[in-house]
């Protein structure tokens, strides 16, 4: 088979959630434990990182792998969904898993795995800590698919557990109550492994302090630690924090989300170095320096065009939007456009109920099956006092968007990871005038 053959296969055979939502869900580890088995348990060959929580995990993920790559380390890093390409996923040293290895993975164990029956992210997992184990990696960062508990990647026993906060999302599988998300989440908290809680709120609070108390984890509350004094929108659409450990420290990633993710990506730092990892100041501050470059990071708050200004974002329920439009507020533009879609299984109202009046809308839908009828975005944003047309893909919108812009005004493009994906999918299909696109 082709790569693309092999990609094709994977998809069709497999249930994607990220095509298909619920029904490419499969509660429980059976089929994880059988992969794994057949395999030799390979994610016992490798120390490893597992980051959980609702909004932040690829952003912590990526530049902890970042961190660590400086550092010397030859690391494995384990993300979801992909944006363009599937080999996103898997990643060593930031470079993608070869269509090679994919090819050879899916031909000389398919006759095993398909009596299986098991999802795609079963399958990809397997074929990460595969990878990894083959690549002998020094360490893995390991980002769950979804929840915690039942999560396939829950088989590892980490260095090092970090949750990086709650919010609503997937509710038909975790839970309707920030209490019962948190206790799915708080399923990846190991017996005597040390936790890092990036954001608590009262409601979660006590679910984390009990599920440490009760497996016996050291357990760090980021809020409490408070290492970031302040952070400011600096040049390239990035970030400068003053920090306690660091003084100041420049970032890459830009959005105001970044401000919580970075103090729970330092006091990460701050635990990995007692259990015997050596990570510098150094170490530190090229890794936020330099993380789309070293780790691969794509989608978040990413500027793709100068004059106007278009920037993209994968922030996609209510928590991940809410500081998108806090962000949004602080721009400087003469006008605002934004090109938006949703999937039909998130809280598109408590999206739309936040998004800016102000601003001209292009509604759109990703293609993947999950994707709200653009029409139906529209009808639903017009309640919402959201004004604006729908257009039949990401690629339309957005050249519409470029199209009725000014020099001086700033597009925005999001509302889920698949139109992030999308845009990205088809950016040689548009006139864009930013030098470098990461």
């Amino acid at each position: 088979m082709t790569y693309q053959e092999t990609t094709d296969y994977l998809y069709n055979s497999a249930p994607l959630f990220q095509h298909v939502g619920g029904d490419a869900y499969k509660e429980g580890l059976s089929n994880t434990h059988q992969l794994d088995a057949h395999f030799g348990h390979p994610h016992r060959n490798f120390r490893t990182i597992h980051v959980g929580g609702t909004n932040g995990k690829g952003s912590c993920s990526h530049t902890l792998a970042a961190i660590l790559q400086s550092a010397g380390y030859k690391v494995g890093l384990y993300t979801s969904p992909h944006l363009v390409d599937f080999r996103e996923r898997i990643r060593i040293n930031g470079e993608m898993v070869s269509e090679e290895y994919v090819i050879r993975f899916v031909e000389e164990h398919r006759a095993f795995f398909e009596p299986l029956h098991p999802s795609f992210f079963e399958l990809t997992t397997a074929m990460a800590f595969n990878y990894f184990a083959e690549s002998r990696v020094d360490v893995a960062v390991i980002e769950v698919g979804l929840g915690g508990r039942l999560d396939c990647t829950n088989i590892i026993t980490p260095d090092l557990s970090i949750i990086t906060n709650i919010s609503p999302d997937h509710t038909q599988f975790l839970g309707d109550t920030l209490a019962k998300i948190a206790s799915e989440k708080a399923g990846i908290i190991k017996k005597g492994v040390p936790v890092v809680i990036g954001e608590c709120t009262d409601e979660t609070r006590p679910v984390f302090l009990g599920q440490a108390q009760e497996t016996g984890s050291p357990i760090i509350l980021s809020d409490e630690e408070n290492l970031i004094i302040s952070s400011v929108s600096s040049r390239n659409n990035s970030r400068t924090y003053q920090t306690k450990p660091y003084k100041e420290l420049f970032g890459e990633l830009g959005g105001l989300c970044q401000e919580k993710n970075t103090n729970t990506i330092l006091t990460a730092v701050a635990q990995l170095n007692r259990l015997g990892y050596n990570l510098s100041e150094e170490n530190v501050r090229k890794g936020f320096a330099n993380v789309c470059e070293l780790a691969g990071l794509m989608g978040r708050w990413q500027k793709l065009n100068d004059h106007p200004t278009l920037i993209c974002d994968t922030g996609h329920n209510v928590g991940g939007i809410s500081y998108i439009v806090d962000q949004l507020k602080q721009q400087t533009c003469r006008h605002l456009h934004i090109v938006m879609g949703m999937v039909n299984d998130k809280d598109v109202s408590g999206v739309l109920a936040m998004m800016p009046q102000e601003a001209t809308y292009y509604f759109t839908k990703a293609s993947v099956k999950r994707a709200l009828d653009e029409e139906r975005l529209s009808a639903l944003g017009e309640a919402y006092g959201l004004h604006g047309t729908s257009y039949p893909d990401v690629t339309t919108a957005t050249r519409a968007a470029l199209g009725t812009a000014t020099e001086d005004d700033l597009i925005f493009v999001g509302g889920s990871s698949f139109i992030v994906a999308d845009l990205l999918s088809g950016k040689d299909k548009l006139s864009l005038n930013l030098k470098k696109i990461n």
